[in-house]
């Protein structure tokens, strides 16, 4: 006699809940699929699985319908037509790396790269085999004179995300692809917005969803996103092989901000400018590395390849400051925080010795850069806030 529900166990109906849900309804919000086991209908299905079907449901690690939507939409938003999530920008990283490059071959990155980056390079050449080598990141079409037989894989930052010069991209990919290189673009700054890179010839683009995607400065995420199928699925191969998944949890956040990152994009743009501009009228400070100013190295690129800017930009102060002022500057500003992770709400700012992370580009200046984001607090307020401390430093 076949079994009925209600004659089951407790322990079994509870596990076997049979949900009585009434059908039609719809909202705007992507609903949270949470998964580690995928249930086939029959085992010819779960049998003709083929990893390099993006189509198919395999397992909670690679995909839920969650994080699918949520990669769609990113490729989408940058112009691409394949992306992978890993669960930081570093993990991005990460999975380019031992994607695309193995013991013997050689990795062009420029000087001014995100510094997790260059670690990254210098543990995989210290004991993976290959070979890391730093550029200026001003070289352009001088890269050709760099590229060796076994260089597989060239690094970009558009801009530096500390010392903001702005690269010319096409010099750069122009050569890498008639080399037969790839490429791969860390475009966190501009948030897939204000900078187009696969019309620049780039074949991966890298995101931080953790900035302005999360918006909160309160979720981990990383993309890697791909015009090129066989390009993707090489990565998708690596991610796999190397266990990588995110949270449909952490997903559901990034994707209730992506309709307002535009906007916030946008303000942060305003206000950060507004600020560069008046600080360049500062004696306190020798320079300001902001790529819409004319005197940012790069800026002709800037102009030519991007549309905004966003929060982000770099001063220099005056060399007769010592850099333990400056350490006292930063420390007593009130609304701004100590910390890195930015693109969310709150503004920040982080003192550097450029002159220690750099090892082929010359660095020009003799003063502590630090490093303001520019949150979605009041622009007058800002502005008070650093000219009360500026005016402490005299």
């Amino acid at each position: 006699m076949t079994d009925t529900p209600s004659r089951r166990g407790l322990q079994t109906r509870i596990v076997r809940a049979e949900d009585d849900l009434t059908p039609g309804f719809e909202s705007f919000a992507v609903p949270v699929t949470r998964a580690s086991t995928v249930v086939f209908p029959d085992l010819a299905a779960m049998r003709a699985l083929d990893w390099r079907n993006d189509a198919q449901w395999r397992y909670g690690l690679h995909a839920t319908p969650t994080s699918l939507v949520l990669a769609q939409r990113l490729a989408a938003l940058e112009g691409g037509n394949h992306a992978l999530l890993q669960p930081s920008g570093l993990s991005s990283i990460s999975n380019v790396y031992f994607g695309l490059v193995k013991a013997g071959d050689d990795v062009l990155i420029p000087d001014n790269v995100y510094s997790p980056n260059r670690d990254h390079g210098d543990w995989l050449a210290r004991d993976f085999g290959i070979t890391a080598r730093y550029y200026d990141p001003m070289v352009g079409a001088g890269i050709a004179d760099l590229i060796q037989p076994n260089t597989r894989l060239i690094w970009l930052e558009a801009p530096g995300s500390v010392t903001m010069e702005v690269p010319d991209v096409r010099a750069i990919t122009t050569v890498a692809r008639a080399r037969n290189v790839v490429t791969a673009i860390d475009n966190t700054w501009s948030a897939g917005l204000a900078f187009r890179p696969f019309e620049q010839g780039v074949d991966i683009s890298v995101q931080a969803l953790t900035k302005y995607q999360s918006g909160g400065g309160d979720v981990l995420m990383g993309a890697t996103i791909t015009a090129d199928r066989e390009l993707h699925l090489k990565l998708k191969a690596a991610r796999m092989r190397m266990g990588i998944g995110v949270s449909s949890d952490d997903c559901s956040l990034i994707l209730r901000s992506l309709p307002s990152m535009k906007i916030r994009f946008e303000q942060h743009d305003r206000s950060a400018l507004a600020l560069a501009k008046w600080l360049k009228t500062r004696p306190e400070i020798a320079a300001v590395l902001h790529p819409a100013l004319p005197d940012c190295p790069g800026h002709e690129f800037y102009e030519r390849d991007f549309t905004g800017a966003g929060g982000l930009f770099s001063v220099v102060f005056d060399g007769k400051y010592s850099a333990a002022q400056i350490d006292t500057f930063c420390e007593s500003l009130e609304l701004f925080s100590l910390g890195w992770s930015w693109g969310g709400a709150h503004s920040l700012a982080m003192p550097y010795d450029i002159a220690s992370m750099r090892t082929e580009a010359q660095w020009p200046h003799r003063g502590t850069l630090v490093r303001f984001y520019i949150g979605l607090e009041e622009e007058a307020d800002l502005r008070a806030d650093i000219e009360q401390r500026l005016a402490a430093l005299a």
